[in-house]
């Protein structure tokens, strides 16, 4: 039997998870498909893969995505890491079938032993979303052996979901492997974002149900509420932003809500009814009720510090909603600045207000940036073309 195994080990969901999604809709029409995946993952991503009708099992363990800085922590966070691959690794091979590829999500640099492990049983495909933070020479030089050794595995295929990162990772791998670089773009399917600006929606009665206002500006981003999507950069152009001009509010929607510190420093911006944190569950089940609820925006904005090519965005621009991000990594390939929308450098708040102000104040340019982008974004990063990639580099295999 012929079959697909995508495999990860972390809970949090969000641009890649959707990115496999359109691989593993391809891929099941030629291939017995099953995703593994750690119990604890969020219960909506969970049923993504109910509506879908796609076959999954769980295992326990998951990696610890947080940031550490303690020696001890990050010591802790390793075995961790560790605990869960192995029980990820366990778990793929009681499913393997003696023609089982593996699709994983886990990069050479902290797990080139689970990688080989895989590399001697079966065909295996990694995806590769963005370039990694700038180290130190020494650290470098580690990956490039790390690389360098899997590499050496005629089996070991990659993806990138961006120009940018194929670029990065092609100096990392061997000649051989990064000329046979594929790139799968995070991406959206046309025919569902036309589902979803089509159907029937009445703005006002769910932004009363979520207990926002339906009677002013509403600037809105959509994604993980962490450090690295630049949450805190959000909230200062928010709060420049509305000490200006009272009829905007700010809206951020997440799969998880902030806590304790977190809790905190959100409440410290003193933004009150002009910020609204909505948990996506809160929308609704299924893709279509994300998709929808970008039509209550009159901006869409992601000020991501590390970034392939956010999905969200392309949702946005795709659904016709002008948009801001930064010039960061794969970003620049969804918005040309001034073109498809506008770009600032990563944590300028200044920058981003002044963008936020101008766009509010500049229907024309609202206009031309909703027609822009989402011709750019349909025509150039449609999942079915990127899933199509995917599914004849398995079958070469």
């Amino acid at each position: 039997m012929r079959r697909v195994i995508y495999a990860w080990n972390y809970i949090e969901w969000g641009g890649a998870q959707i990115h496999f999604l359109a691989l593993i809709k391809q891929a099941r029409k030629a291939f017995d498909v099953i995703v593994l995946l750690p119990k604890g993952t969020d219960e909506q991503f969970l049923g993504f893969l109910n509506a879908e009708g796609i076959r999954y099992e769980q295992f326990e363990g998951n990696v610890d995505l947080t940031a550490r800085t303690r020696i001890f922590e990050k010591l802790r966070r390793h075995w961790i890491r560790a605990k869960s691959e192995y029980a990820m690794l366990k778990t793929i091979e009681s499913t393997y079938t003696d023609r089982s590829i593996v699709h994983t999500d886990i990069l050479p640099a902290q797990s080139l032993l689970s990688l080989i492990w895989l590399c001697i049983r079966s065909p295996v495909f990694i995806t590769l979303h963005n370039a990694l933070p700038p180290v130190p020479k020494w650290r470098w030089a580690i990956w490039k052996l790390k690389f360098g050794v899997i590499s050496r595995f005629y089996n070991f295929h990659v993806y990138c979901t961006n120009k940018h990162a194929a670029a990065y990772f092609s100096r990392l791998f061997s000649k051989r492997v990064a000329d046979n670089i594929k790139i799968t773009y995070d991406s959206i399917n046309p025919v569902e974002i036309d589902t979803a600006r089509d159907a029937a929606f009445d703005q006002n009665e769910i932004l009363e149900r979520l207990g926002i206002p339906t009677n002013k500006f509403l600037v809105l981003a959509v994604g993980q509420f962490i450090d690295r999507k630049g949450r805190w950069t959000f909230l200062e152009a928010a709060k420049k932003v509305v000490s200006q001009n009272s009829d905007v509010i700010f809206v951020w929607v997440s799969p998880f809500l902030p806590a304790g510190d977190d809790a905190k420093r959100v409440n410290n911006f003193g933004l009150g009814d002009s910020f609204y944190l909505v948990r996506s569950d809160e929308i609704g089940t299924t893709r279509q009720d994300i998709l929808r609820f970008f039509r209550v925006a009159d901006i869409f904005v992601l000020p991501s510090y590390v970034e392939g090519v956010p999905i969200a965005l392309l949702e946005a621009m795709a659904m016709g909603v002008p948009s801001i991000s930064t010039n960061v990594y794969g970003i620049p390939e969804a918005i040309i600045h001034e073109k498809t929308g506008l770009l600032i450098e990563a944590g300028d708040s200044e920058g981003l207000a002044a963008s936020v102000s101008r766009l509010i104040s500049d229907k024309e340019l609202r206009s031309r940036f909703t027609r822009e982008g989402r011709e750019h974004a349909v025509h150039n990063f449609d999942e079915r073309v990127a899933a199509r990639t995917a599914v004849e580099g398995y079958n070469e295999v």
